[in-house]
């Protein structure tokens, strides 16, 4: 259980972090509204996630989770470049990702 609310709290990465190009600075109240409840959520449920997943471990996957996320979401809606060592990098992410949940027992 633990592990599903990890995965959540970085979707609310992702969340909170694209969000964070509609707020304009903070200066458009809901997409404000929006990213900040979106980050609160996302640093409880992490919080929430490490009382049973190692910190090292829980931190780098929220992390990956979230810095992969925002650059797919980037290329997404932002037009971002999707270079080939752009899409290397991400993957390369997962990667980390994966073997981190492997390597947690």
């Amino acid at each position: 259980m633990a592990w599903l609310v990890l995965i959540v709290a970085g979707l609310l990465e992702i969340v909170w972090a694209t969000g964070l190009k509609y707020t304009e600075g903070f200066t458009r109240p809901w997409p404000s509204v929006i990213t900040a409840a979106a980050m609160a959520l996302s640093v409880w449920l992490l919080a929430v996630a490490l009382k049973t997943i190692p910190i090292g471990t829980g931190y780098a996957v929220w992390t990956g989770i979230g810095a992969a996320g925002t650059a797919m979401m980037g290329m997404w809606l932002f037009g971002e470049s999707r270079d080939l060592v752009r899409i290397l990098s991400i993957l390369t992410i997962v990667a980390g990702i994966v073997a981190l949940k492997v390597s947690t027992s």
